[in-house]
């Protein structure tokens, strides 16, 4: 049987105690004491949610040639997928669906180099991939290329001097979905921040 050299990182002992004594009871799996030991195929991350903390852990240990990352996480938002995945995770499995048998079948996923991600979060990366094929391929006809209706209308109030829980206000969502809807814009197109969102729409002759 092949080992799988895999070590744990998480900021609380007693969670990490947790999982050390349920991964020993696999013997294809080798744990090292310390996520920076040479020759690691697997990095384990366990967090409350893809948190600076999180997305810190997996820029400093997660993303060395051969090292993939399984993500246990307590809370992911669809915001936060592509972060995770941009840091080098393949695998997430939250917290509130794990067992041993997952944990271990994502760790043997990942060690293969390939993926696991809950149906659900799997859905929203093909949808957001598929939406990124569409505009790539549909040039012809747009107003601003890439936004979505309602991109449009949150980055219109925007322009008008509008902060978050004004634009909430007038187009009835919440203050965390407009926060959302820039956040997923901006990590999309790239663009460094909300003026640069007001910006780019102004360029592409819509504002």
């Amino acid at each position: 049987m092949r080992s799988i050299h895999a070590a744990i990182h998480s900021d609380d002992p007693v969670v990490r105690a947790g999982m050390v004594a349920m991964l020993q009871q696999c013997p294809e799996i080798r744990l090292a004491e310390d996520p920076e030991t040479p020759g690691l195929s697997v990095l384990v991350i366990c967090a409350d949610a893809v948190d600076d903390e999180a997305l810190a852990a997996m820029r400093k240990w997660g993303r060395r040639e051969g090292v993939r990352t399984v993500l246990v996480v307590g809370a992911i938002r669809e915001a936060q997928l592509l972060d995770a995945i941009e840091h080098g995770v393949v695998a997430v499995v939250r917290r509130r669906e794990a067992s041993i048998s997952g944990i271990v079948r994502a760790i043997r996923t990942a060690d293969r180099g390939a993926g696991e991600l809950p149906a659900d979060l799997l859905g929203v990366l093909l949808a957001q991939l598929g939406q990124a094929r569409r505009l790539s391929n549909r040039r012809e006809g747009m107003v601003v290329p890439g936004f979505s209706d309602r991109e449009i209308d949150v980055v219109r109030l925007l322009a008008q001097g509008h902060d978050t829980r004004e634009i909430a206000g007038r187009l009835n969502y919440s203050e965390r979905t407009v926060k959302n809807v820039l956040h997923v814009l901006m990590m999309r197109l790239h663009l460094r921040n909300r003026a640069h969102a007001v910006a780019y729409a102004a360029q592409q002759g819509y504002l």
